[in-house]
């Protein structure tokens, strides 16, 4: 493995990497000062680089962020060997104009009483840091790398056959 991660700014290459992804796990704080993590369904990066979410005005991470703001958000596509790690500050509001921009019938699940529901509040999370990686899970690019540590005797790089890249604000 590289000792050197290669460092972008580009967000668009990271929301590439996990557009496909559609669940991730948040983690927050408890009260406790203690690691609490949850499944979330991403809906879409904004056009400021932060990431959207629909979520109940009463839930423990509502009261998590108003809290401490700090976040983790873990993105992971094993049949793809795609991963992710996401950090930022979290905060909520309401806003129906974005609930309703945002809404997809889908929500009832959460949202039974649709779209117009008042419990249902808006959690972003700007980024701060992020990483990725990227690993093309096919038998050639496995091989490759194979290939080349026996032949040169070197183990095999990152960037072999793998991408992964810190992405920074």
């Amino acid at each position: 493995m590289s000792d050197h991660t290669p460092v972008t700014h580009d967000l668009d290459k990271l929301f590439e990497k996990i557009k496909d992804v559609r669940i991730a796990m948040l983690t927050t704080f408890n009260e406790q000062h203690q690691l609490h993590s949850r499944p979330m369904g991403t809906i879409k990066p904004e056009a400021d680089g932060s990431l959207l979410f629909l979520t109940d005005k009463e839930s423990a991470k509502v009261f998590e962020v108003k809290k401490d703001s700090q976040v983790n958000l873990s993105y992971g596509d094993p049949g793809s060997n795609t991963y992710a790690s996401v950090t930022g500050r979290a905060s909520t509001y309401r806003d129906q104009a974005k609930i309703d921009e945002l809404w997809n019938e889908s929500f009832k699940a959460w949202f039974p009483k649709g779209k117009d529901d008042p419990s249902i509040t808006i959690l972003k999370v700007t980024i701060d840091q992020a990483e990725y990686w990227d690993t093309p899970s096919s038998l050639l690019s496995v091989a490759y790398g194979y290939v080349r540590s026996v032949l040169t005797g070197k183990k095999s790089e990152d960037n072999d056959v793998n991408e992964h890249a810190q992405v920074q604000r």
